[in-house]
């Protein structure tokens, strides 16, 4: 994407201000110079400056090093979680570097990884929890069972 500013060339009377008179310029001159100014644009030909200035684009490359730290703090079975913060690492290290490629490559892997540890940290902890609610009412109703049959000893 290129900017591109141009710059107006003086006017003629501000040229002939700036010619005539060795001395600095008065008060008196700069006010009607202002007045002059305001009547609108040269009918000169003279050319117009034209300046271009090109701004490279930076190319944002999302690294996911705070989805993969929260995957390797809380979701992180199999150890998907530190092995997706270690790409993130790596994602981060390329885009310092500049290999914008490289970054890309690196993201890629790590986004892949967080969602896999995502996914079975949420389904393994959901199981987890289900296993332990099941044993926990199958522990109560044998104590029950136990109970009833040595009637309370």
């Amino acid at each position: 994407m290129a900017t591109v500013w141009t710059t107006p060339a003086p006017s003629l009377h501000q040229e002939t201000l700036l010619k005539a008179s060795p001395l600095p310029l008065t008060l008196e001159m700069i006010k009607s110079q202002h007045e002059m100014d305001g009547l609108g644009a040269p009918q000169t030909s003279a050319p117009v400056a034209t300046t271009v200035i090109t701004i490279p684009r930076e190319t944002s490359v999302p690294d996911h090093i705070v989805w993969s730290l929260f995957n390797t703090l809380f979701l992180n079975w199999c150890c998907l979680g530190f092995v997706a913060f270690a790409y993130s690492v790596k994602a981060r290290d390329r885009k310092m570097v500049g290999d914008i490629i490289g970054a890309q490559s690196y993201a890629s892997t790590a986004k892949c990884l967080n969602i896999w540890a995502l996914v079975l940290g949420i389904f393994l902890t959901i199981g987890a929890v289900a296993l332990l609610v099941f044993a926990c009412i199958a522990v109560y109703e044998m104590a029950l069972q136990h109970a009833k049959s040595n009637r309370g000893y």
